[in-house]
């Protein structure tokens, strides 16, 4: 490279950076830091927690420890809800009052035998609160409970509506005949 290369290269780095200003100052302009990380998924959770906790329960899905609950495994949840809401309208009643324990079991066994066979889908069977057991509680109300358990066409039952009789009676979801 001889003098007058240098000298023109000057030049044109000259006329290049005319109108360029110095900087003030040599350093670097710091970035705003990133924001800390969220949790998103652990906000959705308790939110959604708090949603649930600010929405009514379904009176259908709150047990006191008086209602009769059972049903067979394998049964949908939506079916046992729509049992426990009493979505299933009963088509046929026993009514066990007064009864024996002996009389009502027979009764509820040719019941049951009945309604299979007129092909009822739900029923209802009212055995009481147990209200004049005195001390020994609803006497019927815990046989039924063990009889219905031991039905193989009982695929599940729980305790009915107040309207129906609440605690004292029975929705029973039935396997029809075929």
């Amino acid at each position: 490279m001889s003098c007058n290369d240098h000298d023109n290269h000057d030049g044109l780095f000259r006329r290049a950076m005319a109108g360029v200003r110095p900087l003030q100052h040599n350093r670097v302009a710091a970035r705003k830091p990133p924001p800390p990380p969220r949790p998103l998924q652990r906000q959705r959770d308790e939110r959604r927690v708090m949603d649930e906790l600010m929405d009514p329960p379904d009176p259908a899905e709150i047990e006191t420890g008086e209602e009769l609950l059972y049903f067979r495994e394998g049964l949908q949840r939506r079916v046992r809800r729509r049992l426990r809401r009493g979505q299933f309208p009963p088509t046929a009643c026993l009514d066990l009052h007064g009864m024996t324990a002996t009389q009502a079991r027979q009764a509820l066994a040719a019941f049951l035998q009945e309604s299979r066979r007129g092909r009822h889908r739900c029923v209802r069977i009212i055995h009481g609160k147990g209200n004049r057991s005195s001390n020994r509680g609803p006497v019927l109300k815990r046989k039924v409970d063990y009889w219905l358990r031991q039905r193989e066409e009982v695929l599940g039952f729980c305790s009915a509506l107040p309207s129906d009789g609440g605690t004292g009676a029975a929705y029973v979801l039935l396997r029809l005949a075929r």
